[in-house]
């Protein structure tokens, strides 16, 4: 009798904890931890979202005064849509961009390499060192830069689809090439010194041509200083493909809208699809907009940050 109280009761132990251990949830094994939700992507405007270019400049400080009030991560500064170079006026910007919680992380600059003038690409090498000198005054860590076109093509009408250019008489594209490559490599040894990016970009002229944008960008790639800034809307032929062979290099992304027609041509990008292609690549930085339709930017750049955070964050 004894032995089989002890054996019931052993039972019953026995039952008692395997019915508790059901309750508990097996382990999740390491391989079948659901993924961590990315980061969420961080968006900027471009202060030439609202100027265009036109004949009186948008005040930089309304941009930023706009853009903290729209919900926006930081502000892009067009360096020719500044009013001055002077200290007092870039420290204005800095501190009204600190007080309203917003960063400045790009500073886009003009400047043309495509130029058999050895002295007058010295000239755009020297305005670049310059602006980089802006950029550090301003906290601003990365700078725009273009490769600069043969000047030969933007008055054909129908440009900004072909892209094409002809190279002036007795010059190549390979001379051109060879000129950013000489040209970028000296803006970069200042640029080093000082810790500023300079991201070249796909802006029409010599950079139309992704091979060639691709080869300048690789023959400096090792340099700690060396980026690139990808623009949505500045491919010939389709976006899409272009966008996904260069997006694993790229440090910032420039989101072109057209709300209301383009100012110089009209796309309609797929920014879902955009979107998923450079979280596949892993892109982590700041999409900046620019709103380059003719539309209110009072109403087209508010519809550009809700299109965009949801392509990217949605």
């Amino acid at each position: 009798m004894k032995d089989n109280h002890f054996s019931r009761r052993n039972l019953l132990k026995t039952m008692a904890v395997g019915g508790a251990a059901a309750l508990i949830p097996p382990p999740v094994l390491a391989h079948e931890q659901p993924a961590a939700n990315p980061s969420p992507i961080r968006f900027a405007v471009s202060t030439y979202s609202y100027w265009h270019f036109e004949k009186v400049k948008y005040p930089i400080e309304k941009v930023i005064e706009n853009a903290s009030r729209l919900g926006f991560d930081g502000v892009e500064i067009l360096h020719r849509q500044m009013e001055s170079e002077e200290k007092a006026y870039m420290h204005k910007l800095k501190k009204l961009a600190f007080d309203a919680g917003l960063a400045l992380p790009m500073l886009s600059i003009h400047q043309s390499f495509v130029k058999p003038d050895a002295e007058a690409r010295a000239k755009d090498i020297a305005h670049t060192i310059k602006c980089i000198q802006l950029a550090v005054q301003l906290g601003i860590p990365c700078i725009r830069m273009n490769t600069g076109s043969w000047g030969t093509g933007r008055s054909a009408p129908d440009y900004y689809k072909t892209g094409k250019e002809t190279p002036l008489p007795g010059y190549t594209d390979q001379d051109a090439i060879n000129w950013c490559i000489e040209g970028m490599k000296e803006c970069l040894k200042y640029a080093e010194q000082e810790g500023v990016i300079l991201a070249i970009e796909n802006h029409w002229g010599l950079s139309s041509n992704i091979d060639y944008l691709e080869k300048i960008y690789m023959a400096l790639k090792d340099s700690p200083a060396m980026g690139l800034n990808l623009d949505t809307g500045n491919y010939v032929g389709d976006p899409y493909p272009q966008f996904e062979r260069l997006i694993g290099y790229a440090n910032i992304i420039q989101a072109k809208t057209y709300y209301g027609g383009g100012h110089y041509y009209d796309l309609d990008l797929d920014y879902d699809r955009l979107a998923k292609i450079a979280r596949k690549h892993g892109f982590k930085g700041y999409v900046s907009l620019e709103m380059e339709g003719k539309e209110s930017a009072e109403t087209a750049v508010p519809k550009s940050l809700t299109l965009l955070r949801k392509a990217f964050n949605g």
